[in-house]
């Protein structure tokens, strides 16, 4: 299922009961007994009672057409089988009703804020076979991570020179990944501006109230720019008792950068890039989150798996069952034949070995 659906289900289901209507067997494991309905069947073909008179021939009778109570006496056997068939799906309780469940879930406020910096389109990740730069790597990830929170509200803020609020909080996860796949490297500026990201993301976590709030921060460079601080934006975020969770993303030393040069097209170009860890270490520290550091992909998949299982959603769901017996309707109609049968079988069609 795709993230956009699961958010729209959440959306839907967060906090409200819910069920349809739904036709079901109480004991279905009598149905199994309808497995020695043909056996019987072809047993009652088979055996032929012995006769009460022997004749040489009966040649001659062949050529006598067979009447109608003759056809109605070899369909006979059908009533009784009918009967028997309907019998065992009485048996095994017929029933339709409800399976309603209120889902009641405690979520958790989410912003995602990811560097668009200039440094993002180094190509030092890989998915599969393929090169790619840092901010798609990220995409991915954050896809998945997204895929796995049930019940919470989650926002995204991108940052760069300046910082802005992509998506607030919400339910509709497929939208987050929609707008996430449609940023581009460098729509918020050429620097770095966490201090500001995170003063943002406070103030998006501030307009749904939540018990839990956290900030998941990705850059890959060192805070240059902005109008907070690094260390007042984790003050606030400590005041605020908002958890923030650093990921410096990218590889060390020089990294490979694609570039266009005029007249001589495209050309890979190794640019030192600088990760601020002792900053990024210092907001998880004074915020009660985590720092990690993420040099391949599979490292960053690593880290959003484990902030997932760190930040568990509270959810409560109880399971309502209402439905009403049909045992009945197949059961007259097999009383029915099964009487007809008796009747015709004792009378009109009575057979004598």
């Amino acid at each position: 299922m795709r993230p956009g659906r699961v958010g729209a289900l959440v959306s839907r289901l967060a906090d409200r009961p819910s069920g349809s209507g739904m036709f079901r067997f109480a004991d279905p494991y009598v149905l199994g007994l309808l497995a020695f309905i043909p056996v019987l069947a072809v047993y009652r073909m088979r055996w032929r009672p012995r006769p009460a008179l022997r004749v040489s021939s009966t040649a001659p009778a062949d050529r006598i057409p067979a009447g109608p109570s003759v056809r109605v006496a070899g369909a006979l056997p059908i009533l009784k089988f009918a009967a028997l068939t309907l019998m065992i799906l009485a048996l095994a309780r017929p029933q339709w009703g409800t399976h309603e469940m209120n889902i009641k879930t405690e979520g958790i406020n989410i912003i995602l804020a990811v560097d668009l910096s200039e440094s993002m389109a180094a190509l030092d990740f890989h998915l599969g076979t393929r090169i790619v730069n840092r901010l798609q790597a990220v995409r991915g990830v954050i896809d998945h991570f997204v895929s796995k929170r049930f019940g919470d509200r989650i926002g995204l803020v991108v940052f760069g020179t300046h910082a802005y609020t992509q998506m607030p909080l919400t339910r509709d996860y497929g939208a987050i990944v929609s707008i996430l796949n449609r940023v581009r490297i460098g729509a918020a500026g050429r620097s770095t501006a966490i201090g500001d990201a995170i003063g943002i993301s406070l103030k998006r976590l501030s307009d749904i109230p939540s018990k839990s709030n956290i900030i998941i921060l990705l850059t890959d460079g060192r805070s240059n720019s902005g109008e907070i601080s690094p260390e007042n934006a984790a003050d606030i975020a400590a005041m605020e008792k908002v958890r923030i969770y650093t990921i410096g993303v990218g590889s060390k030393g020089e990294v490979p950068f694609r570039i266009n040069i005029p007249g001589y097209g495209e050309r890979y170009v190794y640019q030192h890039v600088d990760i601020d860890e002792n900053t990024l270490r210092m907001i998880a520290r004074k915020t009660g989150g985590m720092y990690f550091r993420a040099q391949d992909t599979h490292a960053l998949e690593k880290i959003y798996g484990t902030i997932n299982k760190l930040e568990k959603t509270k959810v409560t769901m109880k399971e309502y069952d209402n439905y009403r017996d049909l045992y009945r309707y197949p059961l007259i109609p097999a009383l029915c034949l099964l009487a007809l049968w008796m009747v015709l079988s004792h009378t009109r069609f009575l057979r004598i070995p």
